[in-house]
């Protein structure tokens, strides 16, 4: 949402802005604002250790209604599928506010595929006045849900504005995290970035991920895999425990988006199961292989830029090897168009809804 943020900002004559921030990532969430340098107006503070999705979204409802009744906002934008983005959208709602759904339209039709993020844009988009779709699939998918035309449009996804943002500023920007993570990672290596979270591959599917990561790391002298770790245990423990005393394999903590930005730029090939990551990695040329069975970014692997590799050890393992030994593979996947836009999804937004204020 920080490049959509900027763009408001730019139009004060127009709209009055503000931002509200639940903060339920909380370190994830300072270092972007500090990045992008953006105060919220409203900061929640919802996040708990421990805390339960149900417990997670009555707190978003109970906090989040006296700033609506207090400000009394015409439009409430929300970003995805996040819990935040799904309990705000129900909270402007019942406020009164038009809600404005940013990256709309996802789907994988599967409410356990992604899990809760199915179900939170299918709700978020039920709710929704206006669809802020990224692709005419994206688009598609609203209109057989009956959403009507002329409130959806096709801008590509802000993800993209922001990851050029980001480029831009890395070329001057400089932290400590940033200069600890220049120091240890070997670029004069062929760098696998490595990202893994979702509650869907827990227990077994991490097992199997670690071990193709391991198969990797031995069968390949001239590849160094860095992986930042997810805090979950249910990640960190089985991660470790296979992979902790593999020394071409760097586990290190998780990165501000930043230094993820940068690490991402500095990778010969990212394997992940983010959706954000599957969007943002076409554009620096970067092919993904992504650890899940099931994507809401179809238009990703129907063009090439992807490759859906689920939790299978083999598969994993075969693909990877053929991007580090097949070279024309590897520059076909590295040159192909991204479908998820260009950088200009934000001014797009803001000139949409200047057409119907």
């Amino acid at each position: 949402m920080a490049p959509l943020v900027k763009e408001f900002l730019k139009n004060t004559d127009l709209f009055e802005t503000k931002i509200c921030v639940t903060a339920q990532h909380r370190e994830m969430l300072d270092q972007v604002l500090d990045f992008f340098g953006i105060i919220p107006d409203y900061d929640l503070d919802l996040m708990r250790s421990g805390q339960s999705l149900n417990l997670l979204t009555a707190r978003i409802f109970r906090e989040l209604s006296p700033i609506l009744e207090s400000f009394k906002p015409d439009y409430v934008y929300v970003h995805g599928d996040t819990t935040t983005s799904m309990a705000a959208a129900i909270a402007g709602f019942y406020g009164g506010a038009k809600i404005c759904h940013i990256e709309a339209g996802l789907r994988t039709f599967n409410k356990q595929s992604p899990f809760p993020e199915e179900m939170n844009r299918c709700v978020t988009g039920s709710v929704a006045d206006f669809h802020f779709a990224p692709t005419i699939t994206s688009k598609n998918n609203l209109l057989r849900e009956s959403v009507r035309e002329d409130t959806i449009s096709i801008t590509g996804n802000t993800v993209i504005d922001a990851l050029k943002m980001s480029i831009e500023k890395l070329k001057t920007y400089n932290s400590k995290e940033l200069n600890n993570l220049k120091n240890t990672v070997d670029t004069n290596k062929k760098i696998i970035l490595v990202t893994g979270h979702r509650r869907e591959n827990h227990g077994q599917g991490f097992i199997n991920i670690c071990s193709a990561l391991k198969q990797i790391a031995t069968k390949n002298k001239e590849i160094e895999i860095v992986y930042p770790v997810h805090l979950n245990p249910k990640v960190l423990n089985p991660v470790h425990e296979i992979l902790g005393t593999e020394k071409s394999i760097k586990l290190i903590k998780p990165l501000s988006y930043p230094s993820f930005v940068w690490l991402m730029n500095k990778a010969k090939i990212i394997i992940t199961d983010s959706g954000g990551v599957q969007e943002e990695a076409p554009s620096l040329g970067k092919p993904v292989l992504v650890m899940r069975n099931t994507t809401e970014r179809p238009e990703a692997v129907e063009s090439g830029t992807v490759i859906l590799v689920g939790t299978d050890t083999d598969k994993i393992v075969l693909e990877t090897t053929k991007l580090l030994k097949d070279t024309l593979l590897y520059d076909k996947m590295s040159k192909l168009h991204n479908p998820y836009g260009d950088g200009k999804s934000s001014k797009r937004i803001v000139e949409f809804i200047k057409n119907i204020v």
